[in-house]
């Protein structure tokens, strides 16, 4: 990976000046994703990343099952299924316990816990492969857009030009705030204290001391990790400096408070702080600069949805920006980014915020959570939970139509194998039922399998690149109405 200055030379720009077609502003999950979207069509990525090296806690991240399915797309899967361990989807929804609703609408019907450090590295790996540029200890300081691109400055005085600009910068974006774009929500009212270290208690004392005090407060528990560490999550006293971690005696003087006993912890590998800020962009995009990720929305932790709202925004920017570029981009395509995935962010903090409010302690929400917990008996009531957690019951509004338009579509059997082997390369595919359609003007951009035999019970749907379903139907001139409206016009 580059960390060196990048000098232009005679071939390394365009015909107007552009160093770079996109920069991205954080290598983090969200950033190495989009950087592997847009390198599937040989865009110019630069990613540039403030921190020299990874960080230095290994912190558990659970991938939801949106999240598996779209790594699963780009054949990413099995190298991230060697790092983690599978988990049943119950009992997401604000630590409430309840079985995992049978039948569920997916291939995947599992989170993936695995260490964050792996599953950014495995990304950054695969955008690099992709002939991503990858640049650690290079920030963002400040820019200057106008008509043509963007001018981006780094903190040593170093001047790049690109066409687009992306903050995948974090819940602190520097890109963000250049925009002068408002942030508007709620400060953290409460921080947690996490982190991983060695407990001198006995494993039955540790049991006993967790199951009484999990009775009122959720935000708290001591779980063997292995090799006789233990991750160890407990309130906090108050909001402090998220910038400045913790002490073993800050956690010693927070089990004492809340369990009674300091469990005898020890000799910590790593140890942080979270709040439960909740906050959301006004805007995605100006211009020609756009945000993704914790950039343009964060909350507290509870579902572990942060990760993955962050890495589907990905998903969902890079094809359309990559037509931006390459010129075939309908009028409003880029402006859809925004319009799909801000409402989507909206929802994920409301559903924080609830779930937030049901693990306090005080009686009003105790009491809540009592009744959730019984509604939860009831499959439907535990099946829309976890399709909102898991994502993979988003629907954009793509106008009237079948319950199945504007839904993702499930990695199903087709003649060729799976449907999700079919969009490694990012591209959209018309899957064809009758055989009788066709893509001609759009083969550069669309796939076309004809295969009587997909297991669909619609005659034929188009499927844009983040695999979502824009059209169902068997008509040819509805269906090029729909190809100019997600492809642009058709060539030649």
């Amino acid at each position: 990976m580059d960390s060196g200055h990048f000098t232009p030379g005679p071939s390394s720009g365009d015909a107007d000046g552009h160093d770079f077609d996109v920069i991205v502003a954080g290598c983090g999950p969200t950033g190495a994703t989009l950087a592997a979207e847009l390198r599937l069509h040989d865009v110019r990525v630069l990613v540039l990343e403030k921190e020299t090296e990874p960080a230095s806690f290994v912190r558990i991240v659970g991938l939801h099952m949106r999240s598996i399915e779209l790594m699963a797309m780009r054949g990413l899967l099995d190298r991230l299924l060697r790092h983690g361990r599978r988990r049943p989807v119950g009992g997401l929804f604000a630590a409430i316990p309840a079985p995992a609703p049978e039948g569920l609408d997916a291939e995947y019907p599992y989170l993936l816990g695995i260490p964050q450090p792996v599953v950014v590295r495995l990304l950054e790996e695969h955008a690099v492969a992709l002939g991503a540029r990858v640049r650690h200890g290079d920030a963002v300081t400040g820019f200057e857009q106008d008509d043509e691109g963007v001018t981006v400055e780094l903190a040593d005085g170093e001047r790049l030009r690109t066409r687009y600009l992306v903050g995948c910068d974090g819940g602190r974006s520097t890109v963000r705030k250049g925009l002068g774009v408002g942030f508007p929500g709620e400060p953290s009212r409460n921080e947690t204290l996490m982190g991983e270290m060695r407990v001198g208690a006995a494993p039955e004392e540790i049991a006993a001391g967790v199951a009484s005090v999990r009775e009122t407060q959720r935000r708290f528990w001591l779980r063997p990790v292995g090799a006789g560490i233990y991750s160890v999550v407990v309130p906090a006293a108050g909001v402090a400096d998220r910038a400045q971690a913790p002490t073993i005696e800050d956690f010693r003087q927070q089990l004492r408070v809340v369990a009674g006993t300091d469990f005898g912890v020890h000799s910590p590998r790593w140890l942080s702080r979270f709040g439960d800020a909740t906050r959301l962009a006004e805007r995605y995009r100006v211009g020609r600069v756009l945000l993704a990720g914790d950039a343009a929305h964060i909350h507290p932790p509870t579902g572990g949805q942060g990760l993955n709202l962050g890495v589907q925004d990905a998903f969902n920017l890079g094809w359309k920006l990559t037509a931006q570029i390459r010129g075939w981009a309908p009028d409003t395509l880029l402006d859809t980014y925004e319009a799909e995935r801000r409402p989507v962010a909206g929802d994920v903090l409301d559903n924080t915020r609830a779930q937030t409010e049901l693990m306090s302690t005080e009686p009003g929400p105790q009491a809540v959570r009592r009744l959730l917990t019984e509604l939860m008996g009831i499959d439907e009531v535990n099946r829309r939970l976890v399709e909102k957690i898991t994502a993979i019951g988003i629907r954009y509004d793509f106008g009237t139509g079948p319950d199945l338009l504007g839904r993702r579509l499930r990695d199903i059997d087709v003649a060729q194998g799976r449907l999700y082997g079919l969009l490694h390369g990012g591209r959209g595919l018309l899957l064809d039922r009758t055989g009788r359609l066709a893509v001609n003007g759009w083969s550069d951009r669309v796939d076309h399998l004809a295969d009587p035999t997909a297991a669909l019970d619609v005659p034929c749907v188009l499927v844009r690149p983040d695999g979502h379903v824009a059209w169902i139907g068997d008509d040819q001139r509805d269906l090029e109405e729909h190809l100019s409206r997600w492809f642009g016009r058709p060539a030649g």
